[in-house]
């Protein structure tokens, strides 16, 4: 029973690592580049996304 115990928290100690190893190389994920002019929505359609629809 002890050797269950011991090879969980192995286990543990080892998800534990590699999470906090994950998360500090990707830092706070992808960052869009700094850009000068202000968001617009110039690409956006001009109708409504969602239409009446004959299924």
């Amino acid at each position: 029973m002890e050797f269950i115990g011991v090879l969980l928290f192995i286990i543990l100690i080892i998800t534990a690592a590699a999470s906090i190893s994950a998360v500090l190389r990707d830092g706070r994920g992808h960052l869009p580049p700094d850009r000068s002019e202000p968001w617009t929505a110039r690409d956006l359609p001009n109708n409504s996304c969602w239409t009446l629809r004959a299924f």
